[in-house]
């Protein structure tokens, strides 16, 4: 395994924004790996993004300018896990945007 390895662990309580739990490098972020592996939390992998977050202090909330970026993550973490926010309407009255369909003659 890598020396270089980093690894972090956000908690996200849906009111807060989300906090630093974890970092590490190397051996400890193998442990981190495997701690959410044994108990099956979503690996989201993506070294330029684990750097920045390693930069905060634990319990540090993430910074306002990664809000978007985390929130995509965490949305698709729920979405694997058949979760889904309070008030979030599968059948509402949205449709869904044509440049999105599946099937789009628009589309090249």
């Amino acid at each position: 395994m890598s020396k270089n390895r980093e690894a972090i662990a956000l908690m996200y309580d849906g009111e807060q924004a989300p906090t630093l739990t974890a970092k590490g490098e190397g051996e400890l972020a193998e442990q981190i790996i495997q701690l959410a592996l044994d108990y099956e939390v979503p690996i989201y992998e993506n070294a330029d993004l684990a750097r920045m977050l390693t930069q905060l202090e634990l319990g540090d909330q993430i910074p306002e300018a990664l809000y978007r970026t985390i929130a995509e993550i965490i949305a698709f973490a729920w979405y694997l896990k058949g979760k889904r926010p309070a008030g979030f309407n599968p059948d509402g009255d949205q449709p869904v945007p044509k440049r999105l369909m599946r099937d789009n003659p628009d589309q090249d």
